[in-house]
């Protein structure tokens, strides 16, 4: 006798109440018995589909209900990740001492999503709170790294991240975005323009168009604070706009190209005293110690990705290789004003089995861009105090570098990463004194995310 399917679709719906109001693992046993309903025949794919969201919405009804959830929250996401890292310094120079450290940093955030296309997010990370500027309020702005020291001192937690964002359009061929807050950089630049580390604070606007099925235009501008000044309305702001072609053109080849303006606003305000002053490079006054130069800075970037679809012998994968450059040039800077570097990587770490390998060229000179924004792993060494710095001898990240790096990731896991990477720097004006400028930075890391 073939089933009463009307009775057993109710039977089902009230069975799938009952385990919506349970745990998630009993939600997911729902979907199981759904799919052998269908592949019996009793449900058709289309009662099916209609099931699972009505056991997803009972869920969500239930699960707000136990957890004081308001009806007006739609999501809430967690996420985060720990990265162990050993690193050195080396340089063949008489009087030169090797340094040896192992650090850490951990980070963990949450997102929630809310009814009328609103999100909220906010994340606590690492950092090192020694050797703070005094009277300076947070720790390092381009890292979450924590040096193991001080006999294991108890370490801090500080915010990173704290933002609201509205998308009111997230259509196929339209999208935007408002984000104010502290917030993941807006821009997509490499670590010649700014420290992956470095989350802005101020409004963000994020607009995306889809020319065709080959094309996609993004935009995006800011207005970000540098620093809150008291007793002056001259305080320290970025503003910068950029615009990205992202170009799919079939399966085995793309394409991205990107140009931005970028401006410091009363840079006068950005003396050594006046904001964490971590790096070195920029051109500043003697007496003021602010830097000499404006940055008002045009910076061009392209990337080709070629993908052998078949992947190669240990890749287990389609296999990208992808070329990358980019271009800056201060206009405001008389001199030591530009940078450039260039690029390729094979492979993408990430998921399990797959890896990584790459190369970079860099050249950035001292006053092409702000130093305290730029990669904190890339620097030289300066065998005398570069002028007006506020830094004395030793290694220096921060503008006025060029050189190699070196990076190879292998992810054994979905969840964890290996990394070994490499720089080989020096000043592209060096300060005098012996041994020169050149020193060898090595890093070997173990990330894990969640």
């Amino acid at each position: 006798m073939k089933p009463n399917n009307q009775l057993t679709k109710q039977a089902f719906l009230l069975t799938g109440a009952l385990v919506a109001s349970g745990a998630a693992a009993q939600a997911q046993s729902a979907d199981a018995l759904i799919d052998k309903l269908v592949n019996k025949g009793i449900l058709t794919a289309d009662e099916a589909q209609e099931l699972r969201a009505q056991s997803d919405e009972g869920f969500t009804a239930a699960y707000k209900a136990k957890t004081g959830m308001p009806e007006y929250v739609d999501a809430m996401r967690f996420k985060g990740d720990f990265r162990g890292r050993y690193e050195g310094f080396f340089k063949d120079t008489p009087g030169f001492v090797d340094r040896n450290r192992f650090r850490y940093r951990v980070r963990f955030g949450v997102t929630i999503d809310l009814m009328d296309d609103f999100e909220v997010g906010f994340r606590l990370g690492s950092g090192d709170i020694s050797g703070i500027n005094a009277g300076i309020s947070g720790v390092d702005p381009i890292s979450n790294n924590q040096t193991f020291q001080d006999n294991g001192a108890k370490k801090g937690i500080f915010i990173d991240l704290a933002y609201a964002t509205w998308r009111p359009l997230k259509g196929p061929i339209w999208s935007s975005s408002t984000t104010i807050g502290k917030m993941n950089n807006p821009f997509v630049f490499s670590s010649m323009v700014f420290d992956s580390d470095y989350s802005p604070e101020g409004v963000a606007q994020g607009i995306g168009y889809r020319v065709n099925d080959i094309h996609t235009l993004n935009s995006a501008f800011g207005a970000f604070v540098l620093d809150e000044v008291g007793g002056s309305s001259r305080d320290p702001y970025l503003f910068g706009g950029q615009v990205r072609l992202e170009s799919s053109w079939n399966a085995d080849w793309k394409s991205s190209f990107g140009v931005a303006m970028l401006s410091v606003i009363n840079r006068d305000r950005l003396r050594n005293n006046d904001v964490l002053n971590i790096n070195v490079g920029n051109d500043r006054d003697p007496v003021t110690t602010a830097p000499v130069y404006a940055f008002n800075t045009v910076v061009v970037d392209g990337a080709l990705t070629y993908t052998i679809e078949n992947g190669i012998p240990m890749y287990n994968a389609k296999f990208p290789i992808t070329l990358a450059a980019d271009y800056l040039h201060n206009n405001s800077a008389a001199e030591d004003g530009t940078g450039y570097s260039v690029g390729i990587q094979f492979g993408k770490s990430g998921k399990r089995g797959l890896w990584d390998v790459g190369y970079t060229y860099k050249h950035l000179e001292g006053n092409a861009w702000y130093e305290e924004f730029l990669n904190s792993d890339s620097g030289a060494y300066y065998p005398s105090a570069l002028a007006n710095s506020g830094q004395g001898i030793g290694y220096r990240a921060g503008t006025n570098i060029k050189g190699h790096e070196v990076k190879v990731q292998y992810s054994p896991f979905d969840a964890i990463t290996f990394g070994l990477a490499g720089y080989f720097l020096e000043a592209v004006n060096p300060t005098p004194g012996p041994g020169g400028s050149d020193i060898v930075r090595v890093q070997a890391d173990a990330q894990l995310k969640f």
